[in-house]
């Protein structure tokens, strides 16, 4: 099976680390240009310019914060403006508020400040609603596109300390998918959502169980994002793949 993204744009949110960052080097060398957007400015533009290093005029660093919509416009437009389309977009910003911000794990959902749980909501399922909404403008007059949502094995849990987190990445992000499938298909855009499993992006993850003992290299999860993306999958629509190692069942015949 072989891709090609020639002509095509790819833009994906939290690229200065992680699996966005290892999506925008896969998807640049796969002949796409590459919108690298991120919170942090100076890694985000250092990262792009190593990609750039090999695939000049293809890649573009961005700095947005994914809680603004106005940031999250202007992140469309100069992607746009650069490459005069967008084709797929990565929705990989986010993380769970307990790590992300530094909260002891001993204080209890009642005792959490609400602002915690505040900015969750806004970069997990906020974020990724914004960008949707923006990418979608453009999405519709081209008639075409992927958008690849991202929720967690953690929605499909629960969570007794990430509750916006798990609120986030299960129900709501679904929903959206859905709701957007339904939109976009008369416009030929596609919707999806991906709900990883423990992924190696961390050395956290690694004592997560699953079925298959073990958890994802991050690359297995970048190389699903690419099938997604592609024409090879031209027919999947508005549903959630849970790419979690087994851990699902597993939790489940526990």
């Amino acid at each position: 099976m072989e891709f090609d993204f020639t002509g095509k744009t790819v833009m994906m949110t939290g690229a200065a680390s992680g699996m966005a960052l290892l999506s925008a080097q896969e998807f640049a060398k796969l002949g796409a240009n590459v919108a690298m957007v991120d919170i942090d400015k100076e890694a985000v533009e250092e990262k792009a310019a190593e990609i750039e290093k090999d695939f000049p005029g293809h890649v573009l660093a961005i700095e947005c914060d994914v809680r603004s919509y106005q940031q999250v416009e202007a992140a469309v437009t100069a992607a746009y403006d650069k490459f005069h389309s967008i084709d797929v977009m990565l929705n990989l910003a986010g993380g769970a508020e307990y790590r992300m911000l530094h909260v002891d794990y001993n204080i209890e959902f009642p005792d959490c400040p609400i602002e915690v749980f505040d900015w969750s909501l806004d970069v997990n399922l906020k974020g990724q609603f914004y960008f949707d909404h923006a990418v979608m403008k453009v999405m519709r007059e081209q008639k075409s596109g992927v958008i690849i949502n991202i929720g967690s094995i953690t929605g499909e849990e629960g969570c007794a300390s990430n509750v916006a987190y798990s609120t986030a990445k299960s129900a709501a992000m679904n929903g959206l998918t859905k709701s957007l499938a339904l939109y976009g298909a008369k416009y030929g855009i596609r919707v999806v959502c991906v709900a990883p499993g423990p992924v190696l992006t961390r050395p956290g993850m690694a004592g997560m169980k699953t079925a298959l003992g073990r958890a994802a290299e991050p690359q297995e999860l970048v190389d699903a994002f690419i099938f997604l993306a592609s024409e090879h999958s031209a027919f999947t629509t508005g549903v959630n793949f849970l790419i979690d190692g087994g851990r699902n069942i597993l939790r489940n015949k526990e």
